[in-house]
């Protein structure tokens, strides 16, 4: 019963059906399962069938934004349970993202945020337009394993240079890998600004984020 009850969850996961995920946590909630099982059996396969259907170009941007939805808001139900029962969803890394000083877009780089969540990543989203100053004090707050830049635009872009050389001043640049992303950015700008990795998409982003944790250990 509860295995069937998961396969509900990771298909309307995998569906786009946010109210419906949110239906079935709550219901294997009250059916005891715990809420590491639900992430680990129900939400998180979910996620990873539909970040492999984008990859493949059977999904679209917005099929992957609604499953992304239903993933958070599920995670949102199920944190208050996790602290309740003192249980805590591993973390493989700390990431800090935002989008860079004088940027206002936000999709892109709130779908990575996502996605990095439910691949076990603890995510700090400092949102859009964030200043230099503030991407340098959280990554030092929460010693981050990772910071993703987002710029959307050419006029922008520059923000992701200058977010690493206030890393290199405040002798941070060692500690964190830095990861960006955008429309206009490419892997030839990643190298040229001194980035650690650079990702065309959110599917992308995930697995660049895992392989620079895998050369951080």
């Amino acid at each position: 019963m509860s295995e069937d009850l998961l396969a509900e969850i990771t298909e309307s996961v995998i569906g786009g059906e946010p109210e419906t995920v949110i239906a079935l946590t709550r219901q294997a909630l009250e059916m005891g399962l715990e809420p590491m099982e639900i992430i680990n059996q129900g939400l998180v396969p979910g996620m990873d069938i539909a970040g492999e259907k984008f990859s493949r170009g059977e999904f679209f941007l917005p099929h992957l934004l609604i499953a992304a939805k239903g993933m958070q808001n599920a995670m949102e139900l199920l944190e208050p349970e996790l602290v309740a029962r003192k249980q805590t969803f591993k973390s493989v890394g700390t990431v800090v993202i935002g989008t860079v000083q004088g940027d206002i877009h936000e999709i892109g780089k709130s779908l990575v945020g996502t996605m990095l969540s439910a691949n076990g990543f603890k995510v700090h989203d400092l949102g859009v337009d964030v200043r230099i100053e503030n991407f340098v004090s959280k990554i030092e707050e929460t010693r981050a394993d990772i910071v993703g830049l987002s710029a959307l635009l050419t006029t922008t872009m520059i923000g992701q240079r200058e977010v690493i050389e206030a890393l290199v001043e405040a002798g941070l640049r060692d500690r964190v890998k830095v990861l960006v992303g955008g429309a206009p950015v490419s892997q030839s700008w990643a190298e040229e600004i001194g980035a650690d990795g650079y990702a065309e998409d959110a599917t992308g982003a995930i697995q660049v984020a895992q392989k620079l944790m895998g050369a951080k250990s």
